[in-house]
Parts: structure tokens; sequence; C-alpha cells
């Protein structure tokens, strides 16, 4: 967001951000905000999810016509195993309004697949500006798609957050800059969301936001390997 990359300490719990209160170990209650919004619930654990998970469908700006494009894996792959695979297979971006198509591969070194790497303001594969960006407390507030704005708000509403029993390094959670841990800008992160929750519904050049542009934060290349042989 500056929200999702790599500029975050991973090795920062970010747990019990709040201080004002105490939550139940048992609570299950959930709150839901007054724009109906899906409900925040009060505890979240972290179960180590990258965020290659959400690159699965990425909401870009189209290159044509400025309104909203959607990157995805190119149809008739099989389904990955594991979500790291995300960042390998070939990809399709497509714009409902203006009709461009536009086809991406990884590059080759030897006889494997580089993968790219996610994180910033640009989708990690065609590095276009990502449709789903806004000012948000002196910073970028960004996200892929709907399901990954929602696990942002699950965690930034939560007032009691957990860790898994591991914390791999590529883990999301523990990414997160200092400014999106903190209770301190919790309202206005989660109000930053709502707005990032809107834009996901529209998609004319008209609607994209004034923050949705290149910013220069693309994340250092992790140069991750795939052998051939696979389905890619």
């Amino acid at each position: 967001m500056t929200g999702t990359g790599d500029t975050g300490d991973a090795g920062d719990t970010g747990d019990n951000e709040d201080t004002g209160g105490t939550e139940d170990a048992g609570d299950s209650a959930r709150r839901r905000d007054a724009e109906g919004a899906p409900a925040v619930p009060v505890r979240h654990r972290d179960d180590n999810v990258p965020l290659a998970h959400f690159t699965r469908r990425i909401q870009v700006v189209c290159p044509r016509c400025g309104g909203r494009a959607l990157v995805v894996p190119r149809p008739g792959l099989p389904a990955p195993r594991y979500a790291s695979e995300l960042l390998f297979q070939p990809r399709r971006l497509t714009c409902a309004g203006c009709g461009a198509v536009a086809d991406w591969e990884a590059a080759m070194r030897d006889n494997a697949l580089v993968g790219t790497e996610p994180g910033g303001t640009e989708d990690p594969f065609f590095r276009r500006p990502l449709w789903l960006q806004t000012r948000c407390v002196g910073h970028i507030l960004w996200a892929y798609d709907e399901e990954h704005v929602d696990a942002l708000a699950a965690y930034v509403g939560a007032r009691l957050r957990e860790r898994g029993a591991l914390s791999p390094t590529r883990a999301m959670f523990p990414r997160l800059p200092a400014w999106m841990k903190t209770s301190e800008h919790r309202a206005e992160i989660l109000a930053g969301l709502r707005t990032l929750r809107a834009l996901a519904e529209r998609s004319t050049p008209a609607d994209r936001s004034d923050a949705a542009h290149e910013h220069g934060d693309r994340p250092r290349p992790y140069r991750s390997v795939y052998f051939r042989g696979g389905p890619y």
C-alpha cells in the first residue's frame, strides 16, 4: 500500500496494535461498518499468506484507453499447486471497455523461467499502474483486487493480531509498512479501503483515481526460478 510491498520489517509482529482496552481471546464477535462492507473480525490470525496469492486477478489501468483492465492467468492453464507458481504463469491483460488484449510470459535464464516480484503500485507482469489506488495519510494505499482489499481490511480493523506457527519471509502481513500497522491510522486506512472497494466496481477512464499512476516503487527483484518441464 505502499501497502503490501517489501517495505515492512519482516521481524515486526504487529500484534496488539491498539492499546485502548482488551479483547477476550475467545471472542469471535464481528463488526460491520456503516457502508455495509464485509464484517471485520475483532481478532485476526495470520496464516502466512504471501502477497503472490493475490496476483491471481489484478485490476490495472488499461494501456490503451485508461479504463480498468484485468490481468489473469492465460486461459487453459492448470491451477497452481502453490501461490509462488502464480509468479511464473503466462498472463493475459484484457480490457472490456476498448477490447485491448496483451500477453506476458516469464523470461528465461538457462533452462528455467524467471519469476516476477509482486509489490508496489504496478502489476508485476505488465508493469501497468494498479487500478485500485488512493491517497491515505500521506501515502498511497493500493490493492490488486477485492479479495486483497478484504484481507487488508480484516488485518487493519482487528484489535488483536496473532501470528501463525510459522513466519515465512514472503508472508504478506509482516511486510506491511509501519504506517499500516499502527492503530493511530486505523480509521483512515479502513476508509481508504472502502474507497478501493468502490473503485473495484467502476471501469471507465473517467472513474480512474487520481492516484492510479506509476510511483517509482517497484520491489527489488527476487529472481526466483522455475525449471521447465511443467505446464508453463
